[in-house]
């Protein structure tokens, strides 16, 4: 039967819980169906919000409970437990029992082949044993593991140990969000690092035997960012050991556990013949952010769940400076608005849209979400560009004074700001609880000299939010002549009200703009230029990110006029991309990004802003036909770039090659529409790293070739579990309109389909989710084979299950035949007996939306 009917949490109804803990004390005795979790905790009460004593636990077989050693009998219910409890400090100790190989929702305690591995975020550790499963109940921890197992892993510094148990003491007081154990057989690839201050810190990645020659880069990236956390944010690394683990099954891409993080494999183990380009970058970053969160999110933690944003905005602002330091700043940029446009814009325009700082949540599971990571991180950037890089230093230094090792909240964050600044950012403010993108539409006029922006704000109605207030909106903005040269450099315009004009004066001639250079707010602007002007920029702005902007504008112009009059591929749009291919001075990689296509996405959103119904399968034709305009047009120029860009010597995945490769595999996708496959096919037999092999067989198999190819794929990797993902995801996601659904199909019944694994769950089923001809086909087979896996899934992963159902989140936008479908689909998913609460809300949002 059904879960009981899911209670709503309320940001308003917030209260500091009734006992604080000041000491923790846990004992592990491992075994896969009765592992035994013995707690010895120091409580305190709270004076200040006295109430009764509850503990969060579920799922959990209580064998004894003891409150300053007297046994008790707690009232029990599916939630945890509630008892009497002392007005003064007292010890609370308690025995229960649990099942990690049995857990197959991956959250708490659980084994994955074999090695016991944990994941308490959001609330797993109530899975664990009883206690205030909560972030602003900080203690330290220190833990006791018994089994017979080689690896015995917790957080903090290691103590006594022997055989069949270890002892680790965590000094730095944490919420249980942040506790982990792993216990298995692993093999440790150590590194050192020694801090600013002289301390020496062992450093380890623990992978499974086997993976220990996929390690290296990853131990290269986790001391770049310690390195680069110390010089840019002066934070140094506070325990003696940090150590990595590799697990298979995980939910999530990686957890920041303090001192312990555990990783997706596919989020740390690389190696150039198993992993792309694309991985290696992924991978940085990855390892980056959840070692920057030891001081963004673990030094100081969130106070409630409602604050996600806090640690996780920051953070991912902190991990992409980092990247455009590694890498090139301006590609950097442009995929983050990439990412941006493509899952958060998409959110903030649908049923699941919601404040950066949520006002309630049903599943806290359901928001870790594009808008509290990636939004928030963009809420990051502009207050940083309108305070300037100085003060944004001195904030962020106050901020880990005032704040460290407490629960915060987006009050505090800013009040920082304010202290350091005497700005006034209750209207700033308002990014954090106002849900949607702004929509910024711009005029301009010139007059003696003088040249006039005039921008109006806007922001449409969203779930629970009608009436819109003004934002604070940075935006980025610099005058070229007409001959390309620039006559007023950027300059930061604050705009604070509904409808603002900006004048500059002492023009000689009336200029060209180039407005919200390096997107420096998350808006979609709406400006009525033409062609002519576009290209202008695409030929000539001296902003990077704005210059992307023009040909990604003069692309998205096109399709949407092939698709809205069956106009042909415009060939002034064609040319300008070649003067940009033309240009070596340009960045490869850069190139690369101007040479590829706005993605559904992109196109679905300028559809509907002209008050057109999008047409996902039109859309996809249209695509393919830019697709043979360009590689028709451009073909001498594709042919001599991609015999340019061919890396010669052992295979780096620095940023210069990878770049030249990145352009190289773009160039070939088009050159295989010409060239009947030839080049693609020589690259994959000459291929002697994973980027090149992989870029081939897509190239073939978005051509509707290559099957030679595939199945000689899986002959040489199918015992890669991490390259395997690859090939699920890759015949997925390009299958051809006649063949999509077929093909997903097949796939499920390969013996290697193991969708209990949420990796190869993501790949498959994802990767066809993803896949436009696929998905969306017209007969509604696609919607019908998601749904299906959807709720076979359900059952045994409810998070994975929450968070793939966002696929249909677009459905009221389409015909009504099409709505009717995904509608189907939805109801069908809404209607299954014992839906988990995860997917429960996230249907009963995407239907109501």
């Amino acid at each position: 039967m059904r879960d009981a009917a899911p209670q709503t949490i309320y940001l308003a109804d917030y209260t500091a819980p009734a006992f604080w803990v000041d000491e923790v004390h846990l004992t592990f005795r491992l075994a896969p169906t009765a592992t035994r979790v013995l707690s010895r905790i120091r409580f305190r009460p709270n004076p200040d919000a006295p109430g009764p004593f509850t503990l969060h636990g579920e799922g959990l077989t209580l064998i004894s409970a003891a409150i300053d050693g007297t046994p008790i009998t707690p009232d029990l219910t599916d939630a945890g437990l509630t008892c009497a409890a002392p007005d003064a400090p007292f010890v609370w100790e308690s025995e229960v029992e649990i099942s990690p190989q049995t857990n197959t929702a991956l959250e708490g305690l659980y084994m994955s082949n074999g090695m016991y591995c944990t994941q308490c975020e959001a609330e797993g550790f109530r899975k664990i044993t009883y206690y205030p499963d909560r972030p602003d109940v900080m203690a330290p921890f220190t833990v006791r593991i018994e089994g017979a197992l080689p690896v015995l892993l917790s957080n903090g510094n290691p103590g006594a140990s022997g055989p069949g148990w270890a002892e680790w003491h965590d000094p730095w007081a944490k919420p249980a969000y942040l506790f982990a154990l792993v216990a298995g057989e692993l093999i440790a690839h150590p590194g050192k690092f020694t801090t600013r201050s002289g301390k020496a810190v062992d450093l380890n990645i623990w992978v499974r035997p086997g993976d220990e020659g996929k390690c290296a880069f990853g131990m290269d990236a986790l001391i770049r960012s310690m390195d680069w956390d110390e010089r840019v944010y002066g934070r140094e690394y506070d325990l003696d050991v940090f150590n990595i683990v590799a697990v298979d099954d995980f939910n999530m891409g990686a957890m920041e556990n303090k001192g312990l993080n555990v990783f997706n494999s596919s989020c740390v183990l690389a190696s150039p013949e198993t992993s792309t380009d694309a991985n290696f970058e992924r991978i940085e970053s990855i390892i980056a952010h959840e070692y920057f969160h030891n001081w963004t999110g673990n030094r100081i933690t969130c106070r409630d769940w409602f604050q996600l944003c806090l640690k996780e905005g920051l953070t991912v602002f902190r991990d992409q400076q980092f990247t455009a330091d590694m890498r090139s700043p301006a590609v950097k940029r442009i995929d983050d608005v990439l990412s941006l446009r493509g899952r958060q814009f998409r959110e903030d325009n649908g049923p699941l849209a919601h404040p950066v700082r949520p006002e309630s949540f049903v599943e806290i599971n359901n928001f870790y979400t594009a808008t509290v990571y990636d939004k928030g991180a963009e809420v990051i950037g502009m207050l940083k560009r309108l305070v300037g890089d100085d003060a944004y230093a001195t904030a962020l230094d106050l901020y880990f004074d005032r704040h460290d090792g407490q629960a915060c909240t987006i009050e505090d964050w800013l009040a920082v700001f304010e202290d350091t600044t005497d700005r006034d950012l209750s209207q700033f403010k308002r990014w954090y609880s106002q849900a949607g993108t702004p929509r910024l539409s711009v005029s301009d006029a010139f007059s003696d000299g003088t040249y006039s922006l005039s921008f109006r704000q806007t922001v449409q109605p969203t779930p629970g939010q009608t009436d819109k207030q003004p934002l604070v909106i940075p935006i980025a903005v610099g005058l070229l002549s007409a001959n390309g040269d620039e006559v007023v450099q950027t300059t930061i315009l604050e705009m604070t009200e509904a409808e603002q004009t900006f004048q500059f004066h002492g023009l000689a001639g009336r200029p060209v703009p180039s407005i919200l250079r390096g997107f420096s707010a998350p808006v979609i602007l709406a400006r009525e230029s033409d062609p002519a002007e576009r290209a202008f920029l695409l030929a000539h702005d001296t902003d990077p990110f704005n210059r992307w902007e023009a040909g990604r504008s003069l692309a998205r112009a096109n399709l949407v006029a092939m698709l809205d009059t069956g106009a042909a591929p415009d060939p002034h749009y064609l040319s300008a991309l070649g003067s940009v291919l033309d240009d070596s001075s340009l960045d490869p990689a850069f190139q690369a990004l101007v040479l590829s296509q706005p993605g559904q996405e992109d196109i679905a959103q300028a559809l509907m802003t002209a008050g057109k119904t999008p047409d996902p399968i039109a859309i996809d034709q249209a695509q393919e036909t830019l697709a043979d305009a360009m590689s028709a047009q451009l073909g001498s120029t594709l042919e001599r770039l991609y015999d340019a860009m061919q890396v010669p010597g052992p295979y780096s995945p620095d940023a210069e090659p990878a770049g030249k490769r990145a352009l190289a595999n773009t160039v070939l996708r088009l050159l295989t529409r010409r060239d009947g496959g030839d080049r693609a096919t020589a690259q994959y037999d000459a291929a002697d790293n994973m980027t090149q092999q992989l870029a081939a067989l897509a190239a073939l198999l978005d051509t509707g070739r290559g099957a030679a190819q595939c199945a000689a794929f899986y002959d040489q990797w199918h015992q890669d579990r991490l390259v395997i993902d690859k090939w699920f995801g890759l015949q997925a996601g390009l299958a051809r309109a006649d063949a999509a659904v077929e093909t997903a199909q097949k796939l499920t019944e390969h013996a290697d389909f193991d969708w209990k694994n949420p990796n190869r769950f993501r790949a498959l089923i994802g990767g066809f989710a993803a896949n436009p001809a696929g998905f969306h086909d017209p007969s509604g087979d696609g919607y019908a084979l998601v749904a299906d896996w959807l709720i076979r899934l359900d059952p045994i992963n409810p998070q994975t299950t929450a968070r793939m159902i966002t696929v249909f989140d677009t459905w009221k936008r389409f015909a009504p035949a099409r709505q009717a479908q995904m509608r189907a689909a939805l109801d069908r998913i809404g209607r299954t007996e014992g839906l988990s609460r995860d997917t429960q809300e996230m249907v009963s949002r995407i239907l109501a939306g």
